[in-house]
């Protein structure tokens, strides 16, 4: 009967329309207002390209689909995060058990975490395992230009979910918000925008409106790297129950990272991913899966069957800085950041042996020339004698420059940038002569005992270089000869020097 409806109403506008046109009347303004009115209409509905639909996965295949599968065992490096979500979500896996005890099933979890540390793997990892569907929206869908068409999506979303299991027979379902801190963000900090805080407002009352009761159970889990801005009201209990931390993988969970993404990519015999796990501290999963990604391509373009370690090492150093620029600095120039790289080089060494894993003089990313060390370990404590080394290890090439060529360059602009802020966290630390300072510490006083640590760690480093002048030099002439050396080849070198 609805559809006929409208078929009448539309016949009726078509003749109007057309009676309009005979009698010469200017139907323009009515054609712009019944265009206005039909946008509107599609953006309420959710089903132009300014209302975007929200992505539905199911948990478990359906018949003829080709649903991505992703279990725990898919994600590698999160153990803690991973032993969490799923004491989390066995209240909604296991919910008769749940009932008998008296526990509140969650209808909340914030995976707060880096950019590229699983968060939505881990999201649909938790909807598999609950065999629930899934369904998926960003944080930028809900807020337009638009008063209220946020607040209307939201309530979409959640209804939508509950159809949906209801529709596949399923018991439970997932929604997943991700980048939560677009709607989410204190309310009152986006000046002259009510439509966040409606929004925000909205999420609300539907975290506190899902019955854990009814047949079909909601759990809501949204994903941040801005959890310090969310608004206190989203984070109490009843609402996000459970904040589980997705962190920088450790050397375990970097190793285990990439025994993943290494299944189906033919390694040569160097290749050591232990060893390219210990030299990726810092790296994230989305980072790793990108270093093997990028040593594939490298592999390709040489027109080779298969990764070699030399591969992985320029993906390595391609991830952290860059691809490898057509800069040609003058003869001059080359000269200097040879001297300038030799000098980080050997204090680096002297500093801790073995640190260094690779130099070079070619440009790449902003980097004129850089050398590249590896950590021993992961390591979450620093004591005063290894800040201090590696003050002085950002203060060497300058002093090296200076040694050789009687003054120093702007190519030192980042070392000296990195040294203050490592002088800076040992004053914080009570690790300078200042002892337990208090955070409002006066400018100056800051400013006096950071340039008196770098400038004693200077002396050290310089009285060093003048002691091992040939050395330097004779490091910084291999490197222009080769325009880069392993780490392993300059202890080689020097050790050959030194006999």
């Amino acid at each position: 009967m609805k559809k006929y409806r409208w078929e009448l109403l539309a016949g009726i506008g078509a003749a109007v329309f057309v009676l309009l046109l005979r009698f010469g009347v200017d139907v323009s303004p009515v054609l712009f207002g019944a265009a206005i009115i039909f946008v509107l209409k599609m953006i309420l509905d959710g089903r132009s390209p300014m209302g975007r639909r929200f992505e539905t996965i199911g948990a478990a295949p359906q018949t003829g689909g080709d649903l991505p599968q992703i279990t725990f065992e898919d994600i590698g490096g999160q153990e803690v995060a991973k032993r969490e979500l799923v004491e989390a979500l066995s209240f909604m896996k296991e919910s008769s058990l749940s009932k008998k005890l008296g526990i509140r099933p969650l209808r909340g979890i914030l995976l707060v975490g880096p950019p590229g540390t699983g968060k939505t793997l881990m999201a649909k990892a938790a909807a598999n395992y609950t065999d629930s569907v899934f369904l998926s929206a960003s944080g930028s869908q809900f807020v337009e230009m638009y008063a209220g068409v946020g607040a209307q999506r939201v309530r979409q979303l959640f209804k939508k979910a509950g159809t949906l299991a209801e529709q596949r027979g399923k018991s439970s379902c997932v929604v997943f918000i991700d980048e939560i801190d677009v709607l989410g963000a204190k309310r009152g900090s986006h000046q002259g925008h009510m439509e966040y805080d409606q929004t925000l407002n909205e999420l609300l009352t539907q975290l506190d409106g899902i019955d854990t009761a009814q047949r079909v159970q909601t759990l809501v889990v949204a994903a941040t790297n801005r959890a310090d801005i969310l608004d206190p009201a989203l984070l109490r209990p009843g609402r996000f129950d459970r904040i589980v931390r997705v962190d920088l993988p450790d050397k375990e969970g970097r190793l285990r990272i990439l025994e993943i993404h290494a299944k189906d990519k033919p390694l040569a015999d160097d290749v050591d991913l232990e060893q390219v796990a210990r030299e990726t501290y810092g790296f994230s999963g989305a980072h790793l899966e990108n270093v093997l990604n990028e040593a594939a391509i490298q592999a390709l373009r040489r027109r080779s069957p298969e990764i070699t370690g030399h591969d992985i090492r320029e993906a390595i150093e391609k991830v952290m800085l860059g691809e490898k620029l057509d800069r040609r600095p003058t003869m001059e120039e080359r000269k200097r950041i040879a001297y300038h790289e030799a000098g980080h080089a050997l204090v680096a060494e002297w500093n801790r042996p073995g640190a260094v894993a690779s130099i070079t003089i070619n440009s790449r990313g902003s980097a004129l020339g850089y050398i590249r060390q590896s950590p021993s370990d992961d390591q979450y404590l620093r004591t005063r004698d290894e800040l201090l080394g590696e003050i002085n290890v950002c203060t060497a090439g300058a002093l090296s420059e200076e040694l050789f060529f009687g003054q120093r360059s702007t190519g030192a602009i980042g070392d000296i940038k990195q040294a203050t802020e490592i002088a800076k966290q040992m004053v914080y630390a009570g690790l300078s002569p200042l002892g337990i300072v208090s955070a409002d510490l006066p400018h100056e006083l800051l400013h006096k005992a950071v340039t008196d640590i770098i400038r004693q760690q200077e002396e050290i480093v310089r009285t060093y270089l003048l002691q091992h002048q040939k050395e330097l030099e004779a490091a910084a002439e291999h490197l222009l000869q080769y325009d880069s050396i392993s780490g392993d080849q300059l202890r080689n070198f020097l050790v050959t020097l030194a006999s």
